[in-house]
């Protein structure tokens, strides 16, 4: 078996990205395949991420582009040592909102795409890209969270090169379409296979039988968590 890539990435917060992706590797893990679980915050403590975080240590407030692709390369290279059979990642692969609030243009993140597609080449890859309408999105994530994370939302994008157009949540949802219209370019151009969830019309557990039933048909999916129901 081809040990696969599963990355969960969502076009706002607010999707349920992260309770999606959580559940998609508990999922797997009950087959008895081999999972890694790769959360968000994980890209500062992971070995393999190490350049990572210690260019944030040093004082930047960006990470190079060839950072990240080798990164991920070690990664993945790692995870095939120890036979994982299913990295499940959170808003990892392919970096596009953190690239786009550095200021990075779409021929710089056209290569870094085509960059990545080789680093993870001995795995399959399929992106579960979570969406709904941003401005929904993220009034959902201020219920959650509070006003206070609307204000550190807003002033983080605010102050990135990238993004400083976003001055309310407005502003914000503008530039997360015209993010995801991005995305969805830069996605077609991999091989990849990705697995749309419209999370505006499935709730936690609907999205996640509709996960499952499309993963069912990615080839190199095994057979334990096809069969698993």
């Amino acid at each position: 078996m081809v040990m696969r890539l599963i990355s969960v990435i969502g076009s706002s917060p607010g999707v349920g990205k992260s309770t999606l992706c959580r559940a998609v590797a508990q999922w797997l893990a009950g087959t008895g395949a081999a999972v890694d679980h790769f959360e968000e915050a994980d890209i500062l403590t992971r070995p393999a991420f190490r350049p990572v975080a210690e260019e944030f240590a040093g004082g930047a407030t960006d990470v190079r582009p060839a950072t990240l692709v080798e990164c991920t390369r070690a990664y993945v290279a790692e995870s095939l040592a120890a036979g994982k059979d299913y990295l499940v990642t959170d808003a990892l692969l392919p970096f596009v909102p953190s690239l786009v609030a550095w200021g990075h243009d779409e021929e710089a993140l056209t290569q870094v795409m085509d960059d990545l597609t080789g680093a993870v080449a001995p795995a399959d890859v399929t992106v579960v890209y979570v969406h709904d309408d941003p401005e929904t999105a993220l009034r959902r994530a201020v219920e959650r969270e509070g006003d206070a994370w609307e204000d550190w939302y807003v002033t983080k994008l605010a102050g990135s090169p990238g993004t400083r157009s976003v001055h309310d949540l407005t502003s914000a949802a503008t530039h997360l379409r015209y993010e995801t219209a991005l995305t969805r370019r830069l996605l077609a151009r991999t091989g990849w296979d990705v697995l749309n969830v419209d999370t505006g019309t499935l709730d936690a557990r609907a999205a996640l039988a509709h996960v499952r039933s499309q993963l069912a048909g990615v080839s190199g999916l095994s057979g334990r968590a096809r069969s698993s129901r």
